[in-house]
């Protein structure tokens, strides 16, 4: 190599560790809770029941949310107390599918780390993966996301998502639960007619044969799983597979199996194919779960939707049809959660998209229950998370009024009873630059 390239290969690298400095987050975690936190005068979204309004109190220690009333506070020994008059106290926002941790630039390949080689990888856990350090978590952690399923990406079998808290000096302290289920991207049912200017489109036939080797290699891989863990029953001593050993929890039933899926043909297909194998499935995507609702409601199986901000999936639907799809699912009585559907940098604007479904039909209190209750009954969370009720996790936010208001601000979070940094880059960079005209003369915070 010559000099040449020599220099410009050290400087190349020099720059890609620059770049991976600059993305790391400079806020602390927060050490564990060392005295009970008594928060009152506060109106108090519960979430599981009605708010309590104006002169609320919550107590909470060790992590753990001990009483919720309203009137005068108990007197609790040695407690920090929270004069929270005029304010609102909900439970923590739960991103209910993000890759969060996981990607911090998606134009640069170093820092995204969502998917792993192979088109079947169970043995995957998303978490192991999560970057504690990344830049993009406090900027959704400051507006009330506190806790997120991170799903890993790409394939057929993708692996397993993680439950996490969005605040740890490692993955093992941020993890809540590293197995949570287990990620299937289901293949497309139907071939694609479009035009694609990124690769040359396979006739139609061909995409048949895709589809159902897809199909095919799905089914292979749970026979053989379902083999081999009725071999080890047997067996115990017979040689361990890790990517079988990887799939026990879904195929007991333990846990479920998040399938993606968006159009109708995927989802029916995927809820026939978990119905005849016993499993239990969440729908991950759903932009067509009204069109299956007779199907999704008889097996009772949960919707994830990953974002209402996008276009209709075709060009003869409503404009506002991903805007109404919330309200006609709840309508109907199918259980859903709200996702952001979107990349990680966008995660904080997860509230707004359930904002967009109260301006289109849907009550604002099922808005809210499908980024905080629904989401965490949804996820396996239901009895720690998504609440405000004793007994669960003080995981909650302190805030001037309405979240799903793009206006309000939080003030004050407080992770399993820790309360957490809600600075971030770009309050960091909004403070140095007020500050120069400020000193320049130009501008009068009088």
């Amino acid at each position: 190599m010559s000099n040449f390239f020599k220099r410009l290969s050290g400087s190349a690298a020099i720059l890609v560790i620059c770049g991976q400095a600059v993305a790391q987050s400079q806020q602390i975690p927060a050490p564990p809770q060392d005295a009970p936190v008594v928060i009152h005068s506060a109106t108090i979204h519960t979430v599981s029941g009605d708010p309590i309004e104006g002169n609320g109190y919550i107590v909470f220690d060790n992590g753990v949310i001990t009483d919720v009333g309203q009137g005068r506070a108990p007197r609790v020994p040695n407690a920090r107390v929270i004069d929270a008059n005029g304010l609102h106290i909900y439970p923590g926002f739960i991103a209910a599918d993000t890759t969060m941790g996981l990607t911090e630039t998606g134009s640069v390949q170093v820092t995204v780390d969502t998917t792993e080689l192979g088109r079947v990888t169970p043995e995957v856990r998303a978490a192991v993966a999560v970057n504690p350090d990344s830049s993009l978590i406090p900027v959704a952690r400051s507006n009330g996301i506190l806790t997120g399923m991170v799903f890993p990406r790409g394939g057929l079998v993708a692996g397993r998502c993680s439950t996490i808290r969005l605040d740890g000096w490692t993955w093992e302290q941020m993890a809540i639960d590293a197995e949570a289920g287990l990620v299937v991207n289901w293949p497309r049912t139907e071939p694609s007619r479009g035009f694609s200017f990124r690769r040359p489109q396979s006739s139609e036939a061909e995409q048949r044969k895709q589809i159902a080797e897809s199909l095919q290699e799905i089914e292979r891989l749970f026979d053989d799983a379902v083999a081999y863990l009725q071999a080890r029953e047997s067996d115990p001593t017979q040689a361990t597979d890790l990517r079988y050993e990887a799939m026990r929890s879904a195929i007991s039933g333990e846990k479920p199996v998040f399938v993606r899926a968006s159009s109708v043909g995927q989802i029916e297909s995927a809820i026939a194919w978990a119905t005849r194998r016993d499993l239990r499935i969440v729908i991950v995507g759903g932009q067509e779960a009204d069109k299956a609702i007779p199907l999704i409601l008889k097996h009772d199986v949960p919707v994830i939707i990953a974002g209402l901000h996008r276009l209709p999936r075709h060009r003869y639907e409503p404009y506002d049809s991903p805007f109404t799809l919330p309200a006609r699912l709840h309508t109907a009585g199918v259980r859903f959660a709200i996702a952001s559907g979107t990349s990680p940098a966008h995660e904080r604007n997860l509230n707004h998209n359930a904002a967009t479904a109260v301006a289109f039909g849907l009550a604002r209190s099922e808005a809210l229950r499908a980024v905080t209750l629904s989401a965490a009954e949804i996820l396996g969370l239901g009895d720690t998370h998504g609440s405000i009720e004793v007994g669960k996790a003080a995981t909650l936010i302190i805030t001037q009024g309405d979240p799903l208001q793009i206006t309000t601000e939080t003030l004050v979070a407080f992770i399993d009873g820790r309360q957490i940094d809600l600075g971030n880059r770009q309050k960091a960079m909004h403070e140095k630059y007020r500050e120069k005209y400020r000193q320049l003369g130009l501008l009068d915070d009088s």
